[in-house]
């Protein structure tokens, strides 16, 4: 799986002019499935996340995870994450994993980090979504499980 974090002092997603998720202060996470990966793939992916030392102490330093502080997420799916780049310039996404499995695994992925102690908003997979964001920081952090 991949994920794009960024810190945020607030976030949203909105469908449709409705707002449906929002979060801050926290993480917003756009989270992608890749072929092969599984259930334990998205827990892996979920403990990082909410171990991942992204926030100040008080000494302004980076050294406070997510659940130190208490913070929420914002997860968004985000097949784009897969996109190749290799070869022309119009993007390929055979990368990412289909739709039914990727659904799947993004939920587990979401859960995941609920049950570690994160609150956590979504989006809705598959829509065609508006987000916005103010980053902290700014602080963005590109997470892949595999390599």
């Amino acid at each position: 799986m991949r994920a794009l974090l960024q810190r945020i002092s607030t976030a949203q997603v909105t469908v449709d002019g409705a707002v449906i998720g929002q979060s801050g202060p926290g993480l917003l996470i756009l989270v992608c499935a890749m072929p092969g990966d599984t259930t334990d793939t998205a827990e892996t992916l979920a403990t990082k996340v909410s171990k991942l030392r992204l926030f100040k102490d008080e000494g302004g330093k980076m050294n406070l995870s997510i659940l130190q502080t208490g913070g929420g997420a914002l997860v968004v799916s985000q097949f784009t994450l897969a996109a190749d780049t290799s070869r022309g310039n119009r993007p390929g996404f055979s990368g990412a994993a289909g739709p039914g499995e990727a659904e799947a695994l993004y939920l587990h992925f979401t859960q995941s980090l609920r049950k570690l102690g994160v609150p956590c908003e979504t989006g809705k997979f598959g829509a065609d979504m508006a987000v916005s964001l103010t980053n902290d920081g700014p602080v963005t952090v590109w997470l892949d499980t595999e390599g």
